[in-house]
């Protein structure tokens, strides 16, 4: 089991950058897949990035391709995601997920999930 935090998240302007990170307990950090999704009032939980088990591997979604990029620390149990250029849009809850068994861009697939963290960006 995998208890996850997230952090960094705030209120910016439109065209600033932020980097979310989110802080893994418990061992094995590095068996697990790491996602990071979010999600805006009245809105589903939408897929962001997936980052496989050693880092090697990675798949954004296409709203936030060029602009994001995540990336982990195994011997920090954390996963990050920068977040340039930032747009009104991305104003949502942000949430990192965890799974041992899939390479998944589905929130369904994910067993383990923070709280979250609130992004808001200003116009």
């Amino acid at each position: 089991q995998v208890q996850l935090v997230e952090s960094g998240g705030g209120l910016v302007q439109a065209g600033d950058s932020l980097r979310l990170s989110c802080a893994a307990s418990g061992r094995a950090f590095s068996s697990y897949t790491m996602g990071w999704f979010r999600q805006a009032p009245g809105k589903e939980r939408q897929f962001l990035a997936v980052i496989s088990k050693s880092g090697a591997s990675t798949i954004y979604a296409d709203s936030v391709k060029g602009r994001f990029t995540i990336s982990r620390d195994n011997a920090k149990n954390t996963v990050f995601l920068q977040m340039n250029s930032l747009k009104p849009e991305d104003t949502a809850v942000y949430y990192c997920a965890a799974n041992k068994v899939t390479f998944s861009i589905l929130a369904l697939e994910y067993d383990y999930w923070g709280r979250g963290t609130q992004v808001t960006v200003s116009s």
